[in-house]
């Protein structure tokens, strides 16, 4: 693409993005307010040729001098328990950041790429989830501040796209996982994982019958420049459709790690989804795309991604202490 401007850069998803699009030969300017995510994510990006770190909360006016090919905007807090810790920033960064960026791309003349979710298709009734099914979501519940943020944001770039004419993709996302979440990230994945590794009891939200897709990070962010470097301008799902219960997900966890954690149940979280399966007939057809990480190979992987971090954690809290 050339000169790319990644939104939510040194997140999760971002830095991933960041480090592919570098290896491939483009130029990045990678914007984040660093509430979600780390510096550590990219820390290995600085002495790059072609990288540029802005320190930016994209809710506030954007502008990138220079030539920009394209704007990626993965800016978002994506965590469960986010949804609660900050609401406001999660509708703001949804609603005025896709704005903000939406208008540096159309200055710039760039291909507009918008990371949405699978989170807009609600708690659904159809299964698995098509691009052409509008979701069943809850405004006003918990989920609601980043179902509809994003759901915003999908209807905004395509008013960009259908008035001012601009070049733009949607992206929705599946449950990805993978290196550089957060310890404290809240997703199922995370969660079993440093739980087995801390030897903590695994907590299993309902009776672990509802199931989600699974994708392996690498395999996410392949789909992703598929999509960007393709022609399809409509929403695309990205994801893992082989479906899990999140029992069998503990179970694994378990097998994987050798953990001696045991099972525990809570009660479900309001709204939480009962099923989550993507139609990726679209990305198979369209881009040639599908995964192929297995979930046992993701979840080993990750395993020794949250080892290492947790190791990392408990030296520099032991330097502190000496």
């Amino acid at each position: 693409m050339g000169r790319v401007v990644v939104t939510g850069g040194a997140g999760f998803l971002g830095s991933h993005i960041c480090h592919r699009l570098l290896d491939r030969g483009d130029e990045v300017v990678c914007l984040d307010n660093l509430i979600t995510g780390s510096l550590s994510n990219i820390a290995d990006l600085f002495g790059r040729r072609g990288f540029a770190f802005v320190e930016h909360d994209v809710s506030t006016y954007v502008w990138v001098p220079g030539d920009v090919d394209a704007v990626l905007h993965f800016a978002s807090p994506a965590s469960p328990i986010d949804f609660e810790r900050i609401p406001i920033q999660i509708l703001k960064v949804g609603s005025l950041g896709t704005h903000n960026a939406l208008g540096l791309a159309k200055a710039k003349g760039a291909r507009f790429f918008l990371a949405s979710t699978s989170e807009v298709y609600g708690d659904p009734q159809v299964h698995p989830q098509p691009e052409s099914y509008w979701g069943n979501v809850n405004p006003i519940g918990p989920r609601g501040v980043y179902d509809e943020a994003k759901r915003f944001a999908e209807a905004m770039t395509m008013a960009y796209h259908r008035h001012h004419g601009l070049d733009v993709r949607i992206v929705r996302i599946f449950n990805t996982y993978g290196p550089q979440m957060r310890v404290d990230d809240g997703r199922s994945v995370s969660n079993f994982i440093v739980q087995a590794l801390r030897g903590e009891p695994i907590t299993v939200f309902g009776d672990g019958t509802q199931t989600r897709s699974f994708c392996y990070v690498d395999d996410e962010v392949r789909g992703f420049l598929a999509l960007l470097d393709s022609d399809v301008v409509g929403p695309t799902n990205i994801g893992n459709p082989h479906e899990y219960t999140i029992l069998e997900l503990a179970e694994a966890v378990i097998d994987v790690t050798g953990s001696s954690s045991e099972i525990v149940f809570r009660p479900l979280p309001v709204d939480d989804p009962m099923q989550r399966k993507p139609d990726i007939t679209r990305a198979v057809e369209k881009l040639g795309w599908q995964p192929e990480v297995d979930l046992r190979a993701g979840i080993e992987k990750t395993a020794a991604y949250f080892a290492q971090a947790l190791a990392d954690q408990a030296a520099a809290a032991a330097a502190d202490q000496a």
